[in-house]
């Protein structure tokens, strides 16, 4: 809504109401909510939501392809139309009337809506896919609409974006930016489903599923309720939160073993361990100590900062410069603060009278994952603020202590990517209902670290989706790709947990498609480039699940049962286009046989025999399961005539029919 059409809003509040609808609002007036704009696409072939605000008790009438619905807005000047089915088609104008007020969004399609969603993988735009230039110079598409979500976290669900927002027709200089698998999706798709597509990109890098469910849906799950009652305080009382949470935190830390006296965050401890940080500060990697050299985990700093009576008197707030990657911060032994985001300074409002005249510890705990980590420099970069505008300076004399070996600790959960609810508050939430043909989830990578948990949580996000968005709206997945060295012996791999997390998801939905991705990973980059091919994969699920093609299957073979024979372990495989065959050596490698807990693994011989593989070994029978591609960066060489791969799975071995 724009500035000027709130003061005709607050006319209206002012005299209870009593202006008419003409006198209340603007003529020119923003009715529409910003996802309908010029250039929209809308869902064909179901009824559509359509929304916005208006003068409490205006009615509304809404137009679009010879169809007119009627409502009314309600006491807060919201309203909400549904639009009857129309079939794919377009342009179309969107007239919407309240009153005096008229409202009118120009090329207007109907056709197919998919909301692409994620982390970095869905984020990744085209100009970092293979042979980027010519992909950017050629994206001149008409019929595909493009429209990227702002990112935006909050503690509560959102109705508006926070920034401007616009919907705009694929070419070079919009493509540009865009996510890359939601693009090249779209663009293989319209070779069968020629009609109109609206894409619609709302990703974060580095984000946990968690952050994308509703609070609703995450207490359904158990054993998030305290996390989940602190992100309800925080959008209460931040300070409060603050506190509490760090006393979560801090509770945390001394239930390990061997720490319950180890409180680093309080003024006075023992030096002990405690070193001479470099004067510049900035990524550990670089300070030239050994230890830190190739170093992810926890690192404490610690300063001091030295106020006047009157100082301390202010209101004030902390100001950090950019910390790599989360950080949780004390003042004199107080809780302040926590964030979650690689180069982003912080600012923490601190409590009236924590501060003191003298000496104040500043005390944060800083945890890093991936690449370099730390706290930024120069020292000059750190200082307290007081609401004068007077700026004080932390002690340039940092120190540090490492804190190596330490399990993850607890993340506050109004983090933006790893908190929980923050994006789906944030960036699903302000999409309301609008109408979807279906979702694109490319995510996971972050919660490998718990992978065990990652299918109720992406069950519960489907569930929670599909309550806002349509009982029966189609999830396309995209199982993960490869990433890192392969294996020279079976191991545990979360990357692999969350795979199988992936694959199973879709084996007992069927309006869940799987996109396996396995085989166009790359050991060296975690983003693999290769978006083109992911997209005619996520296509062809999208033709199976969505469209109900037939003789098109969703994916490559896919495992449907392992069971014991004389002959060995046999495994029956479905949906093989052709034969299936094996590149780089006589048989299939990558298949392991396990006990039933999974503790001990071998890998076994395989040979093709139709469409089964059958492994071969000493122990094959004791065996009770059978993996394939187990691991983070495994080498995976089963197809079918087709090229598609088999993606990698995890069986319990039926046991031998007794003759």
């Amino acid at each position: 809504m724009k500035p000027t059409s709130w003061v005709g809003w607050m006319l209206v509040v002012a005299m209870g109401g009593c202006a008419t609808n003409a006198a209340a609002q603007e003529p020119g007036m923003a009715l529409l909510h910003p996802l309908f704009q010029d250039h929209a696409v809308l869902q064909r072939e179901q009824p559509v939501p359509v929304w916005g605000r208006a003068a409490p008790g205006a009615t509304v009438s809404v137009t679009v392809a010879g169809r007119t619905v009627s409502t009314h807005a309600a006491a807060d000047g919201r309203w909400q139309a549904t639009l009857p089915s129309m079939a794919a088609g377009g342009p179309h104008a969107m007239s919407v009337r309240a009153g005096d007020a008229t409202q009118i969004v120009h090329d207007v399609q109907i056709g197919d809506v998919w909301l692409c969603s994620g982390q970095s993988n869905m984020e990744l735009p085209v100009r970092r896919t293979l042979d980027a230039d010519s992909e950017i110079a050629s994206a001149t598409q008409p019929k595909i609409r493009l429209f990227t979500v702002p990112k935006a976290a909050a503690v509560s669900p959102q109705s508006d974006f926070p920034a401007s927002v616009a919907w705009h027709t694929a070419a070079p200089d919009t493509v540009r930016d865009f996510s890359a698998a939601c693009l090249y999706f779209a663009r293989e798709l319209q070779k069968t489903v020629d009609v109109p597509m609206g894409l619609i990109q709302a990703a974060w890098g580095g984000s946990r599923i968690e952050a994308w469910t509703s609070t609703d849906a995450l207490r359904m799950q158990g054993g998030m309720g305290p996390a989940l009652d602190v992100l309800a305080l925080s959008a209460r009382d931040p300070a409060a939160a603050n506190t509490r949470w760090g006393q979560h935190w801090q509770h945390w830390w001394t239930t390990r073993e061997g720490a319950a006296a180890d409180t680093p965050w309080q003024p006075g401890t023992d030096s002990s361990g405690w070193q001479r940080a470099p004067a510049t500060l900035g990524a550990w990697e670089r300070w030239g100590v050994p230890a830190l050299a190739g170093y992810n985990g926890m690192v404490w700093y610690r300063t001091q900062v030295t106020l006047t009576a009157a100082q301390a008197g202010k209101h004030a707030w902390l100001e950090l410069g950019p910390v790599d990657e989360t950080d949780m911060t004390w003042v004199n032994g107080v809780a302040v603060g926590s964030q979650y985001g690689a180069g982003e300074r912080r600012t923490y409002a601190l409590p009236p009278g924590l501060l003191k005249a003298g000496a104040n510890t500043v005390v944060i705990n800083v945890l890093d994952t991936y690449g370099e980590g730390g706290l930024a420099g120069p020292a000059s970069a750190h200082a307290i603020r007081l609401d004068d505008g007077t700026r004080i300076a932390l002690d340039a004399r940092w120190q540090y202590r490492m804190a190596p070996g330490v399990q993850a600790p607890p993340l506050a959960p109004w983090h933006a990517a790893t908190g929980l609810s923050t994006l789906y508050n944030g960036m699903i939430s302000p999409l309301g209902a609008y109408g979807l043909r279906g979702v694109l989830w490319y995510q996971g990578e972050s919660n490998t670290g718990d992978a065990m948990a990652y299918l109720a949580r992406l069950r519960s996000l489907r569930d929670d989706w599909r309550r806002r968005f349509g009982a029966h709206t189609p999830l396309l997945l995209v199982q993960l790709a490869g990433y890192g060295q392969p294996a020279v012996a079976p191991v545990e791999s979360g990357w692999a947990q969350v795979r199988e997390a992936q694959r199973l998801a879709a084996v007992e939905d069927p309006r869940t498609g799987l996109a396996v991705a396995i085989d166009i990973g790359d050991a060296y980059d975690i983003h693999p480039p290769n978006k083109q091919e992911l997209g005619r994969r996520l296509a062809r699920a999208a033709r199976h699940v969505v469209y109900s093609e037939r003789g098109v299957a969703p994916s490559g073979p896919i495992a449907r049962q392992a069971s014991a024979t004389r002959a060995g372990v046999r495994i029956a495989f479905d949906d093989v286009a052709g034969a299936l065959v094996t590149t780089g050596a006589n048989g299939p490698i990558g298949f392991e046989l396990c006990d039933a807990d999974a503790h001990h693994c071998h890998y076994a011989d395989a040979v093709l025999d139709g469409h089964d593989v059958v492994l071969r070994s000493a122990e094959a029978g004791s065996a009770a399961r059978v993996r394939y591609c187990w691991a983070d960066g495994p080498v995976c060489t089963l197809h079918d005539s087709s090229g598609a791969p088999a993606g990698p799975f995890e069986l319990s071995i039926s046991p031998a029919e007794v003759p």
